[in-house]
């Protein structure tokens, strides 16, 4: 099955938790980071990734500076959501609720855990947080 131009890979998810952790980063920066050096493939493998993540609209390039810096784009969260919503479209017709279901029942939850995910249907019961879904 082709891939979604959205879906991000693991080599790429490694590249964000880098960037959502760091906040900035050069090319160099990342494959050192990564991979704990920064060899010529090393470095031609992190500016692919970024040239793909920059494709799929997770990572912003400044290029005023030199070397070029990259932020993410988009937040933890943002991602999370796209890739739920596309397990649920595969799997589930589109519908959340299977997969939330399946993860309560199946997870061992602490009870802070699930005092947290009651509070949080308590707050959009009462119409505080957001209940649209993006399709």
């Amino acid at each position: 099955m082709p891939r979604s131009p959205q879906d991000v890979t693991d080599a790429e998810l490694a590249v964000m938790q880098s960037l959502w952790d760091r906040g900035t980063a050069t090319v160099r920066e990342l494959a050192e980071q990564l991979y704990g050096g920064s060899s010529a493939s090393q470095h031609a493998t992190v500016q692919k990734l970024l040239e793909r993540l920059e494709g799929k609209n997770c990572v912003h390039r400044d290029r005023a500076a030199w070397p070029h810096v990259f932020s993410a784009a988009i937040d933890r969260g943002e991602l999370i959501d796209r890739n739920l919503q596309q397990t649920a479209d595969r799997l589930c017709d589109g519908s959340i609720q299977p997969l939330l279901m399946h993860l309560v029942k199946a997870g061992k939850l602490s009870s802070g855990e699930r005092r947290s995910l009651r509070d949080l249907l308590d707050q959009l019961e009462r119409g505080g947080g957001k209940q649209s879904r993006k399709k």
